[in-house]
C-alpha cells in the first residue's frame, strides 16, 4: 500500500467487514473513512443519512405547488 492511502479504511459490503485500501473492488465497499471504528459504523451512517434525506424530501415535497404558475 502506498503512503497516499495510509490510514484509509473501507467497509466491504460483500464481506461485511472493515478493510484497508488494498481490499475489495470499490463497487463493493463504502469509504474511505479515517479510522477503523468509523468504517465499522458505515451502515449506521448510511441509514442515518437516508432517514434525514427522506425527511428533507418530504419537507421539500410539502412546499411543492405553493408557487403560482
Amino acid at each position: 500500500m502506498s503512503d497516499e492511502h495510509a490510514g484509509e479504511y473501507y467497509y466491504c459490503l460483500k464481506h461485511k467487514t472493515v478493510e484497508p485500501y488494498d481490499g475489495c473492488k470499490a463497487k463493493d465497499r463504502l469509504g474511505p473513512y479515517t479510522s477503523h471504528a468509523e468504517a465499522s459504523m458505515a451502515l449506521d451512517k448510511v441509514q442515518e443519512n437516508n432517514e434525514r434525506w427522506d425527511k428533507e424530501d418530504k419537507a421539500w415535497e410539502g412546499d411543492a405547488g405553493t408557487e403560482s404558475e
